[in-house]
Protein backbone atom coordinates (compact mmCIF):
# COMPACT_ATOMS: atom_id res chain seq x y z
CA UNK A 1 0.00 0.00 0.00
CA UNK A 2 1.38 3.48 -0.89
CA UNK A 3 1.97 6.68 1.47
CA UNK A 4 0.03 8.57 -1.06
CA UNK A 5 -3.34 6.79 -0.39
CA UNK A 6 -5.09 10.56 -1.37
CA UNK A 7 -7.56 10.22 1.13
CA UNK A 8 -6.64 13.45 2.20
CA UNK A 9 -7.49 15.21 -1.25
CA UNK A 10 -10.14 16.91 -0.16
CA UNK A 11 -8.92 18.59 3.38
CA UNK A 12 -10.39 15.65 5.27
CA UNK A 13 -7.64 13.19 7.43
CA UNK A 14 -9.23 9.92 9.39
CA UNK A 15 -8.55 9.73 13.00
CA UNK A 16 -7.83 6.36 14.55
CA UNK A 17 -10.71 3.91 13.94
CA UNK A 18 -11.89 5.44 10.22
CA UNK A 19 -13.82 9.03 11.48
CA UNK A 20 -13.22 11.75 9.08
CA UNK A 21 -12.74 15.19 10.11
CA UNK A 22 -11.28 18.42 8.91
CA UNK A 23 -7.53 18.99 8.43
CA UNK A 24 -8.55 22.06 10.52
CA UNK A 25 -10.36 19.85 13.14
CA UNK A 26 -9.00 21.24 16.76
CA UNK A 27 -8.18 17.46 17.33
CA UNK A 28 -5.88 17.72 14.50
CA UNK A 29 -4.64 20.70 15.54
CA UNK A 30 -4.08 19.37 18.72
CA UNK A 31 -2.04 15.82 18.22
CA UNK A 32 -0.49 17.74 15.01
CA UNK A 33 1.16 19.75 17.24
CA UNK A 34 2.31 17.16 19.45
CA UNK A 35 3.86 15.47 16.42
CA UNK A 36 6.02 18.62 15.47
CA UNK A 37 7.08 18.67 19.07
CA UNK A 38 8.21 14.98 18.85
CA UNK A 39 10.22 15.72 15.26
CA UNK A 40 11.93 19.16 17.25
CA UNK A 41 12.57 16.67 19.98
CA UNK A 42 14.10 14.22 17.76
CA UNK A 43 16.53 16.96 16.67
CA UNK A 44 17.18 17.73 19.63
CA UNK A 45 18.14 14.21 20.26
CA UNK A 46 20.37 13.45 16.88
CA UNK A 47 22.48 16.77 17.95
CA UNK A 48 22.76 16.14 21.55
CA UNK A 49 25.99 14.49 22.74
CA UNK A 50 25.31 13.55 26.34
CA UNK A 51 23.34 10.58 27.11
CA UNK A 52 21.57 12.25 29.87
CA UNK A 53 19.70 14.39 27.53
CA UNK A 54 19.47 11.99 24.64
CA UNK A 55 18.46 8.93 26.54
CA UNK A 56 15.51 11.44 28.28
CA UNK A 57 14.58 12.77 25.09
CA UNK A 58 14.13 9.57 23.51
CA UNK A 59 12.19 8.28 26.65
CA UNK A 60 9.69 11.63 26.30
CA UNK A 61 9.30 10.67 22.68
CA UNK A 62 7.83 6.96 22.87
CA UNK A 63 5.65 8.80 25.71
CA UNK A 64 4.49 11.59 23.41
CA UNK A 65 3.43 8.54 20.79
CA UNK A 66 1.18 7.52 23.49
CA UNK A 67 -0.08 10.99 24.06
CA UNK A 68 -0.94 11.66 20.46
CA UNK A 69 -2.56 8.31 19.92
CA UNK A 70 -5.26 9.40 23.01
CA UNK A 71 -5.80 12.32 20.87
CA UNK A 72 -5.94 10.76 17.96
CA UNK A 73 -8.94 9.15 19.04
CA UNK A 74 -12.53 10.52 18.58
CA UNK A 75 -14.17 10.99 22.89
CA UNK A 76 -16.87 7.91 21.02
CA UNK A 77 -13.97 5.78 20.57
CA UNK A 78 -12.39 6.04 23.26
CA UNK A 79 -13.83 2.51 24.77
CA UNK A 80 -12.79 0.69 21.99
CA UNK A 81 -9.11 2.01 22.00
CA UNK A 82 -9.01 1.06 25.34
CA UNK A 83 -10.08 -2.82 24.53
CA UNK A 84 -7.49 -2.80 22.07
CA UNK A 85 -4.87 -2.15 24.60
CA UNK A 86 -4.05 0.98 23.97
CA UNK A 87 -2.43 3.36 27.23
CA UNK A 88 -3.91 6.59 28.45
CA UNK A 89 -1.17 9.40 29.58
CA UNK A 90 -0.65 8.24 33.23
CA UNK A 91 0.55 10.21 36.36
CA UNK A 92 3.49 7.82 36.30
CA UNK A 93 4.45 9.47 32.98
CA UNK A 94 4.24 13.07 34.35
CA UNK A 95 5.92 11.64 37.60
CA UNK A 96 9.01 10.91 35.42
CA UNK A 97 9.09 14.64 34.42
CA UNK A 98 9.07 15.97 37.78
CA UNK A 99 11.92 13.79 38.73
CA UNK A 100 13.89 15.04 35.45
CA UNK A 101 12.93 18.61 37.05
CA UNK A 102 14.45 18.11 40.55
CA UNK A 103 17.71 16.27 38.93
CA UNK A 104 18.58 19.13 37.16
CA UNK A 105 17.37 21.70 40.07
CA UNK A 106 19.42 19.43 42.32
CA UNK A 107 22.70 20.38 39.90
CA UNK A 108 22.50 24.22 40.37
CA UNK A 109 22.45 24.83 36.61
CA UNK A 110 24.01 28.35 36.04
CA UNK A 111 21.12 30.95 34.44
CA UNK A 112 20.67 34.39 34.62
CA UNK A 113 17.23 35.36 34.25
CA UNK A 114 14.99 34.18 31.05
CA UNK A 115 17.47 32.98 28.56
CA UNK A 116 18.09 33.98 24.75
CA UNK A 117 17.40 30.84 22.66
CA UNK A 118 20.77 30.01 20.56
CA UNK A 119 23.77 29.72 23.02
CA UNK A 120 24.48 26.22 21.95
CA UNK A 121 23.02 24.26 18.68
CA UNK A 122 21.73 21.70 21.28
CA UNK A 123 19.83 24.58 23.75
CA UNK A 124 18.48 26.01 20.71
CA UNK A 125 16.53 22.93 19.50
CA UNK A 126 14.85 22.25 23.16
CA UNK A 127 14.02 26.11 23.36
CA UNK A 128 12.35 25.42 19.73
CA UNK A 129 11.00 21.93 21.39
CA UNK A 130 9.91 23.98 24.59
CA UNK A 131 7.70 26.45 22.30
CA UNK A 132 6.43 24.28 19.95
CA UNK A 133 5.10 22.46 23.16
CA UNK A 134 3.88 25.26 25.00
CA UNK A 135 1.39 25.51 21.64
CA UNK A 136 0.84 22.21 21.62
CA UNK A 137 -0.57 22.26 25.40
CA UNK A 138 -2.50 25.66 24.16
CA UNK A 139 -4.23 23.19 21.43
CA UNK A 140 -4.47 20.54 23.90
CA UNK A 141 -5.96 23.28 25.96
CA UNK A 142 -8.58 24.46 23.61
CA UNK A 143 -10.10 21.05 22.86
CA UNK A 144 -10.13 19.79 26.82
CA UNK A 145 -12.19 23.36 26.77
CA UNK A 146 -14.87 21.71 24.10
CA UNK A 147 -15.14 18.65 26.32
CA UNK A 148 -13.31 16.33 23.57
CA UNK A 149 -10.76 15.31 26.22
CA UNK A 150 -11.61 13.83 28.90
CA UNK A 151 -7.80 12.81 30.87
CA UNK A 152 -6.94 16.02 32.64
CA UNK A 153 -2.94 13.94 32.82
CA UNK A 154 -2.83 15.15 29.22
CA UNK A 155 -2.85 18.90 29.85
CA UNK A 156 -0.46 18.28 33.28
CA UNK A 157 2.15 16.65 31.10
CA UNK A 158 2.63 18.90 28.49
CA UNK A 159 2.91 21.53 31.08
CA UNK A 160 5.44 19.74 33.11
CA UNK A 161 7.34 18.82 30.00
CA UNK A 162 7.78 22.49 28.70
CA UNK A 163 9.35 23.44 31.97
CA UNK A 164 11.35 20.33 32.11
CA UNK A 165 12.53 21.42 28.16
CA UNK A 166 13.44 25.04 29.51
CA UNK A 167 15.59 22.91 31.99
CA UNK A 168 17.37 20.70 29.66
CA UNK A 169 18.22 23.94 27.41
CA UNK A 170 19.75 25.10 30.38
CA UNK A 171 21.30 22.44 31.64
CA UNK A 172 22.87 21.70 27.48
CA UNK A 173 24.27 25.58 27.78
CA UNK A 174 25.87 24.87 31.97
CA UNK A 175 27.83 21.70 30.14
CA UNK A 176 28.36 23.11 26.42
CA UNK A 177 26.10 20.76 24.97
Amino acid sequence: MSIATKTGDRGTTALMYGRRVSKTHPRVEAYGSVDELNAALGTARAIARHNFLSDNLLVIQKDLVVLMGELAVAHEDLPRYLKGGFKLVAPEMTAKLDALVKEIEAQKISFDGWATPGATPVSAALDVARTTCRRAERRVCALSEAGEVPNAEVIIYLNRLSDLLWLFARWAETKAE
